[in-house]
């Protein structure tokens, strides 16, 4: 349907470069037309609202510590009222487009904009000034030294010219995008459940690796080890503590003080840093020469293996180049080996693996994260075959999960050209550059769909949660 979509019979010039021609039965009034603004206080019993780009106006969690946000003042009384159906607009970063419509009644920060919206279609309204060309509407509209401090200025944005088409038209045009946004949600939830598959097929075959090898008809015997069963023969059972020096990292992060930490200097690696067995080093959490110092104990070198002792329990990543130096953060665990018959590669490999991982969260302590100490992972019992079959398995291991990672990396590009897709889609029928009336027609009266706000927030949320 979507592609038979045809340009309107004709049109006029809008008077914007990033609008063009519009359909010439429809009106373009600038902004401040259609914008009054709403100032209401001292209500802070009303719930706390947010805006954010991906999802427009939401109703702020107060537990969620996914949600990052600026720390909320006890005093409320000064935070603006947002009605249900009001625009409200993240002055500071309307450029990006963080804005929308208020979902019910709440407050708002002292420096959002709140206006009564006069459209005919308040979804349609939000859809529009969304829009990739109204964001750089509002960016020509904000004020600023550079990007990331720009405000939108009230006289800049009265300016902007607001397309206007008739009242049955735009709901027409919300119609089609909501049953777009469903078939595409659909196609992009398809693919996140291969990638899920795939991802756990790759830890199927790093766990039947490392506990039964890669030769199929190899001698079994029982390894007194739970989580690993029958073992091959020729294999001997360690534990952790015997083959590798485990340096628990001290507190060191209450030693530092902010003015500590410096731009530019040596990372300090956390699990967060750990990305398919590989560090990601980060410069936003660094210390200087000075400090290094102090805590030459915490410095990492190549061949180390890291990992978690917090949240994420059996997560984990091989030191493989070192840059001036890195050093291991307080939410992990340094292991070095110290014995030839094990190589780091291969460790790390094995203590990334679900068995392992299954392990040390039983062990683990803590009310409400996984919390894990040296001595817990030095008691670990592991298999361990002799040092030419570990080279073996690491080599079967990269091989078969270069194949997963070559289909996950498929798959997420083609969620990335459906999400492009739908800005192009939504850009396009908003601003009159295809024609829905005919296809919104054909729709069922029955149809089932997502209002269109929540279901771009759901592809949103669906893909940023795995890219």
């Amino acid at each position: 349907m979507i592609a038979d979509l045809k340009p309107y019979p004709a049109y006029r010039d809008s008077g914007s470069f990033w609008l063009g021609t519009v359909p010439s039965h429809w009106e373009v009034q600038n902004l401040r037309t259609l914008i009054r603004s709403y100032n209401e206080r001292n209500r802070p019993d009303l719930p706390l609202l947010s805006v954010a780009r991906e999802k427009g106006v939401f109703v702020r969690s107060l537990t969620d510590a996914g949600e990052n946000h600026n720390v909320i003042p006890e005093d409320l009384s000064n935070y603006k009222v947002a009605r249900a159906g009001n625009l409200v607009i993240n002055k500071m970063k309307a450029w990006q487009g963080s804005m929308g419509i208020a979902p019910c009644d709440g407050i708002v920060s002292p420096a959002y904009f709140v206006f009564n919206f006069t459209i005919a279609n308040r979804s349609f309204g939000q859809a529009l000034l969304r829009s990739k060309p109204y964001v750089a509407h509002f960016g020509q509209a904000s004020d600023g030294v550079r990007v990331g401090q720009w405000d939108l200025t009230i006289r800049g944005m009265r300016q902007i010219p607001i397309l206007l088409p008739p009242p049955d038209e735009q709901a027409a045009i919300m119609r089609v995008l909501g049953w777009a946004n469903g078939q595409l949600e659909k196609a992009i939830r398809a693919k996140r459940k291969v990638i899920t598959l795939l991802n756990e097929q790759k830890l199927v075959i790093i766990h039947r690796a490392v506990t039964r090898g890669i030769e199929p008809s190899v001698p079994l015997k029982p390894s007194g080890i739970s989580w690993i069963g029958a073992m091959p023969l020729h294999w001997t059972v360690v534990t952790v503590g015997s083959v590798l020096s485990l340096i628990q990292t001290g507190p060191f992060g209450s030693q530092l003080h902010s003015h500590e930490y410096v731009a530019g200097g040596i990372p300090v690696i956390n699990p967060s840093h750990m990305e398919n067995g590989r560090i990601v080093a980060s410069r936003e959490i660094a210390i200087g020469e000075n400090k290094l110092c102090e805590l030459s104990r915490h410095k990492l070198y190549v061949g180390d293996i890291i990992a978690a002792r917090r949240g994420e329990i059996g997560r984990c990543a091989l030191v493989t180049s070192v840059e001036a130096g890195w050093i291991c953060g307080t939410g992990s665990v340094l292991l070095r080996c110290k014995s030839s018959t094990v190589l780091p590669v291969y460790f790390q490999r094995l203590f990334s693996s679900q068995g392992i991982g299954d392990e040390l969260n039983l062990s683990s302590i803590g009310a409400t994260m996984p919390n894990l100490n040296s001595g817990m992972i030095a008691r670990l019992r592991i298999p361990l075959p002799p040092v030419d079959e570990q080279e073996r398995i690491v080599r079967y291991i990269e091989c078969q999960n270069k194949v997963c990672d070559t289909a996950i990396s498929r798959f997420e590009r083609e969620i990335e050209l459906l999400r492009e897709y739908r800005t192009r889609l939504v850009a396009d029928v908003v601003t009159g550059k295809l024609d829905v009336r005919e296809a919104a027609a054909k729709l069922p009266d029955e149809l089932q769909t997502l209002e269109f706000e929540d279901d771009l927030a759901a592809l949103e949320e669906d893909v940023d949660s795995t890219l």
